[in-house]
């Protein structure tokens, strides 16, 4: 593990009296690691507890936690990511456990799944979680246990071959459904959540973001599983056409007359938006094939972290080794150089 370039991103906004815990945490059980930290508009005392700790601070003007990890993404080269929040929630000392778990078997991103505690993990979460982590099982075949978990470990192809879309809490949605969409080797490890520090809160609403996560899963699906999206919507269709429209052929045999002609519209109608729907799903699988496999070249340009290692070996850096020290993330559109370097924020 020693070998590897490894990269802790905290994304943060308005962390004090946390986020310094936090960048020590890390500091602790990953020695070799830089610590990453965006900040994302903080009116508090975030940006100097973080620098006060060691971190590496930076600023991203664009509001959501998506827009955060996007530019992080974009920024930091590293040879493995670890991504996790700035309210010392999560589990600091897991992450050796975890990172060696992504090393020792070859995976992609290791997911560290939270215990659930009454007084860290609200009631209306854990349904919404549970929920949320059923239906894209049930749409991908798999089996989620925490889709929403922000503790992850990622691989350099991974990181670099997501193609971030979410503004919001919706981007471990999104992660979980790249992964899951590719066919990436992935897997879940249980961790220890712990409750968020005095003082602090949460930045989550329960029923606002949740609707906007609801939204999104419903575009990702839309997105990445077109054919089944829509053949829903053209069975749903075809549904209410039957249950409108039968009554009114039976009606017809029975009296030989057309009574009802709203009903007989609209039936006619919904058969007609059902056709529909289920063509466009049919166009739209095909256009969604296309864009996975030109997805899965540029996956597959990044060597594997087992890839890293042989050229670590042979004393072949990477691409990542290099770039780590000669261009580290900007806080602006610019590279830092080392007389700007007191300007990070």
């Amino acid at each position: 593990m020693n070998h590897y370039h490894i990269a802790v991103l905290l994304p943060c906004f308005n962390e004090a009296g946390a986020i310094g815990d936090t960048v020590r945490s890390f500091q602790h059980a990953l020695p070799g690691a830089a610590i990453y930290v965006y900040d994302n508009n903080s009116t508090d005392d975030t940006i100097h507890e973080a620098k006060q700790a060691g971190a590496l601070v930076f600023r991203e003007r664009r509001q959501g936690k998506g827009e955060v990890v996007k530019r992080m993404f974009a920024d930091v080269e590293a040879d493995i990511y670890v991504l996790a929040d700035g309210d010392n929630t999560y589990d600091a000392n897991a992450a050796p456990t975890l990172i060696q778990t992504l090393l020792d078997e070859n995976l992609d991103m290791v997911t560290g799944t939270r215990s659930i505690s009454d007084d860290a993990y609200p009631t209306g979460h854990i349904i919404g979680n549970r929920s949320f982590s059923a239906l894209i099982s049930l749409f991908f075949q798999s089996k989620l246990n925490d889709v929403f978990s922000g503790y992850r470990i990622m691989s350099r192809r991974f990181v670099k071959s997501v193609p971030v879309l979410s503004n919001g809490f919706e981007i471990e949605t999104e992660l979980s459904v790249h992964a899951l969409h590719h066919r990436l080797a992935t897997k879940e490890v249980s961790t220890l959540y712990r409750a968020r520090p005095t003082g602090t809160a949460s930045k989550l609403n329960t029923f606002r973001d949740g609707l906007k996560i609801l939204n999104f899963i419903l575009f990702l699906l839309r997105d990445v599983k077109p054919l089944a999206f829509f053949t829903s919507l053209s069975l749903f269709s075809a549904f209410l056409c039957l249950a409108i429209g039968v009554p009114v052929i039976v009606d017809f045999f029975a009296t030989g007359l057309v009574e009802r002609f709203p009903s007989a519209i609209l039936a006619s109608a919904l058969g007609v938006i059902s056709v529909l729907c289920l063509f466009t799903g049919l166009i739209l699988d095909n256009v969604s094939r296309g864009r996975l496999e030109e997805k899965n070249l540029r996956y597959l340009a990044f060597p594997s972290v087992k890839g890293t290692a042989v050229n670590l070996q042979n004393k072949q850096p990477l691409r990542a080794s290099e770039t780590i020290e000669k261009a580290p993330p900007n806080e602006m559109d610019q590279p830092p150089t080392a007389s700007s370097r007191s300007e990070w924020h």
